[in-house]
């Protein structure tokens, strides 16, 4: 599974590599007025499962850091404006495990415009997982829910199964978060047995409901 996720963020960088070189895209370019606030809160909601960013405190291993992604790149002088049309492409282009067009309009606008402001530039730290207790809805929150859909954390993302209509048993949810399965990478270690145990009791008691 890591060596199928380096695949995926391998080709999500060599494009925007590409992309920044030749100063192209997939048709229209980012815009001046945007509300950085409301990316800012898009992409937490939406984005931090998957992608590491600091300033959002982003720790997600599923796509590619986007500070890692964009550091050299201002480094090497490309402008900001450059890097925010980057990432309004990739939210509008299909690349697997994220979904094309996982926010449209004025918010990808907003969210690219975040992104570019941001990347690369540092920030505050990522929330320990230790933090999160053992908490399992706290857990799904920060840990789970760019990616599924549960209503009772609040959460709607697309980019893993939906799980108020799977509506999975402890044992299969407990397995998966353990070990992972798909771009959904294992937490094995990342938390401990009481917060997987915490978060799998949450998730099969509560979806569907």
């Amino acid at each position: 599974m890591n060596g199928g996720r380096r695949v995926v963020a391998g080709v999500v960088l060599a494009v925007a590599t590409a992309l920044l070189a030749t100063a192209c895209g997939t048709g229209g370019k980012a815009v001046a007025k945007v509300d950085q606030q409301n990316g800012q809160k898009l992409f937490q909601s939406k984005c931090a499962g998957c992608h590491t960013l600091a300033a959002a405190g982003a720790s997600g291993t599923v796509g590619p850091s986007l500070d890692a992604a964009f550091a050299s790149d201002r480094q090497q002088g490309f402008e900001q404006s450059t890097i925010q049309n980057i990432v309004l492409d990739q939210i509008r282009l299909a690349s697997l495990p994220m979904p094309a067009n996982l926010v449209t309009g004025q918010d990808a606008q907003d969210v690219a415009a975040y992104v570019a402001a941001t990347a690369g530039q540092g920030g505050a730290e990522a929330p320990s997982p230790a933090k999160l207790g053992t908490d399992g809805k706290k857990i799904f929150q920060g840990e789970c829910a760019s990616c599924h859909t549960l209503k009772a954390a609040a959460a709607t993302g697309t980019v893993g199964p939906n799980l108020d209509q799977l509506k999975p048993a402890l044992a299969i949810v407990k397995r998966q978060v353990t070990n992972g399965g798909a771009v959904m990478p294992a937490f094995k270690g990342k938390l401990s047995d009481a917060q997987i145990a915490a978060v799998a009791s949450f998730v099969s008691s509560s979806a569907g409901k």
